[in-house]
């Protein structure tokens, strides 16, 4: 491994994040550009397909959900490792994330695999959409192993404080799924129209991609993975540092889609043209918000090498420059999104309930982007210091008990603008309770 110790100990804390998250943000959006064009696909295929899609996102978010958790322990435990100068340690920690990692996505696999029918069935799946929905799933479920596997690999090259390697496999996986997707979409030559389910073929193949290419830069450009036989108590050490971040990481990332899951079955009471409008509006936030998840993808090893030397002043200042960049960019966003909240849904249907759900949640749910960026950016920091349940409680704070609870009442009074609403108010008051936390929290760390 070439030596890195110190690398984001010293010097301006806003260029070293901003050299970080440049190739990230430019990674993420291209990844999210092509789910955008994902969506654009299966548009042109019908409403079925994209209410499909909408109905399976909640279940993808949480399988992501898991592979973010253990990269962010992956990360946490490898920064921190790096920051101290102990470079063994961290290429065996590198190393056994990868082995936990492909251990845990086989027991994914086969419980999301016998769960389909009645799963769906509860989020308030027609019946007759049932069957296409089940082939859809089977499909991604089988690549569950690349994107897991894939993703902590990259987060082990992120807290080095490299992050142009997992970025450059990034742009070239959302190509290669960009040019694949027509191909097994509409059939292109011997391959025949596989509609929605050519979509998740093209998905397992670049995730494939990314896998094999993480797997390579790991072990040939970083010098990260060992092939030695690992010490059975080492092994055992490292899994438990691991999951010490892993696990509460990737609870407080699954709550996000469980609770999406229990929206989108209240959307689904509106219909499945709801459901897709909503689903559409989903991607385009994705696609929207990618400058937050950039940033959340680099706070943490940052935090994490500047808390192995114990330097309070500096994190502070990331954590500054953190909220004054969610704050406004999350405001510049919302207004521009309101400019054109009507237009983006046409281009994924010509369905006017659609369009119309589709350009409500763009119009209400950006006001509160700043304080979701906060949410992200701050937990992210939680997870580098190696303290993850503040992240499980802030995430808890923002969607069980605060955006249920107050879409429900919306719902109530509003009908389904009330739940947008209720979504950018919890964004609002969880942010900004959670970088007042932060903040106490790291000059009692650094005392």
């Amino acid at each position: 491994m070439q030596r890195k110790n110190g690398k984001l100990t010293e010097g301006s804390v806003g260029r070293h994040l901003l050299n970080m998250a440049l190739p990230v943000l430019v990674g993420i959006t291209t990844m999210m550009g092509q789910s955008f064009i994902d969506a654009y696909f299966l548009g042109m295929v019908g409403d079925r397909a994209l209410a499909a899609f909408a109905f399976g996102f909640p279940v993808l978010m949480i399988v992501t959900s898991v592979a973010i958790g253990l990269g962010a322990g992956t990360s946490s435990v490898v920064a921190r490792a790096i920051g101290a100068g102990d470079e063994r340690r961290a290429r065996r920690l590198a190393t056994d994330s990868l082995i936990l990692s492909f251990l845990i996505t086989v027991v994914i696999c086969v419980i999301g695999v016998l769960s389909i029918n009645p799963l769906f069935r509860l989020l308030g799946a027609p019946g007759d959409m049932i069957p296409l929905i089940r082939g859809f799933m089977l499909i991604l479920y089988s690549g569950v192993p690349f994107v897991v596997v894939g993703m902590v690999g990259m987060a082990s090259m992120r807290a080095t404080g490299d992050t142009r390697l997992p970025s450059t496999l990034m742009i070239l996986g959302a190509i290669l799924n960009v040019a694949l997707d027509p191909i097994f979409i509409f059939g292109l030559g011997p391959v025949p129209a596989l509609g929605l389910n050519g979509a998740a073929v093209a998905a397992l193949l670049a995730r494939g991609a990314i896998f094999l290419g993480a797997i390579y830069l790991l072990r040939g450009r970083l010098n990260m993975i060992s092939f030695n036989k690992p010490d059975a108590a080492e092994l055992r050490k490292s899994w438990r540092d691991i999951l010490h971040v892993g696990i509460p990481a990737a609870a407080t990332n699954a709550i996000v889609p469980i609770v999406t899951a229990i929206i989108t079955a209240m959307i689904a009471t509106y219909g499945p043209h709801a459901v897709a409008g909503f689903g559409v509006a989903s991607r385009i936030e994705s696609l929207v918000l990618v400058m937050f998840y950039a940033l959340s993808a680099v706070i943490g090893p940052f935090v994490g090498q500047n808390l192995s030397v114990g330097s309070q002043e500096r994190i502070l200042e990331s954590l500054r420059l953190s909220m004054l960049f969610c704050v406004v960019s999350g405001l510049v966003v919302a207004a521009l999104l309101a400019l054109v909240s009507g237009y983006l849904p046409t281009i994924f249907s010509d369905s006017q309930e659609v369009v119309r759900v589709g350009t409500l949640f763009l119009l209400l749910a950006p006001i509160g982007y700043a304080g979701y960026g906060l949410v992200m950016a701050i937990n992210a920091a939680f997870n580098g210091m190696g303290k993850p349940m503040p992240g499980v409680v802030v995430s808890l704070m923002r969607t069980v008990f605060l955006y249920v609870p107050l879409a429900l009442v919306g719902r109530y009074f509003f009908d389904i603008a009330g739940i947008f609403v209720a979504y950018a108010l919890a964004n609002i008051i969880t942010g900004f309770v959670a970088y007042a936390w932060i903040r106490k929290v790291v000059r009692e760390t650094c005392r």
